[in-house]
């Protein structure tokens, strides 16, 4: 597990508590539970019943006591925050693929970026010309510094699966891993078996 889903895992875990922690204390003040089943609630917390509020009437004045501007100022900080959790939540369910590739030369100036989706085609097109193989797709996933190969082989019925890997990955998988100065590329492959067409008998 890399570092972003170990974060992304932390968040998410400490967001969850934190919400069922706070959830199931406003179902307890609200099912009226301390009184029912003699529970303590938690020190400080101002729901224990279902007749009472988050906020007192005294604290809803004291925070409208602050100036014209605070009530605009937690407004806009709540309307970020949202936008903050909306933009996170889209990065963490899209797809995440390489960035353009450098090729030709040591940085990104001295030669030629070539896009993910390219290299994906050229990878496709390469598997594609393997003995056994019908037909191949292939796409770049994965992050630039943790790239992944997902390829899909349609095999002829009488291939043999286990040299069409070892020659996929010591062909096409290896020379895209040498075309894009990757030291490693992780590849996951699928495969399918094309069904036999109908034998004509005379």
């Amino acid at each position: 597990m890399d570092a972003q889903a170990k974060v992304n895992r932390t968040l998410l875990g400490t967001a969850g508590i934190v919400l069922l922690g706070g959830g199931l204390l406003v179902l307890a003040a609200g099912f009226d539970a301390y009184r029912r089943w003699d529970l303590a609630p938690p020190g400080g917390w101002p729901l224990t019943s279902p007749h009472q509020v988050l906020l007192a009437r005294a604290d809803r004045i004291a925070w409208s006591g602050q100036g014209w501007w605070w009530w605009p100022a937690v407004i806009a900080a709540l309307a970020v925050a949202a936008l903050l959790a909306l933009w996170w939540l889209i990065a963490q369910v899209r797809r995440h693929r390489p960035g353009p590739i450098a090729v030709g030369g040591a940085s990104p100036a001295e030669g030629v970026r070539m896009r993910h989706r390219a290299l994906s085609d050229a990878l496709a097109t390469d598997a594609g010309r393997l003995p056994g193989v019908r037909k191949a797709r292939a796409r770049m996933a994965g992050s630039a510094p943790h790239p992944e190969g997902r390829i899909d082989l349609t095999l002829a019925p009488d291939s043999a699966p286990a040299q069409v890997l070892d020659d996929l990955h010591d062909g096409p998988v290896e020379r895209a891993r040498r075309s894009a100065g990757w030291e490693h590329l992780p590849t996951r492959t699928r495969l399918h078996v094309a069904r036999r067409g109908p034998h004509r008998v005379e």
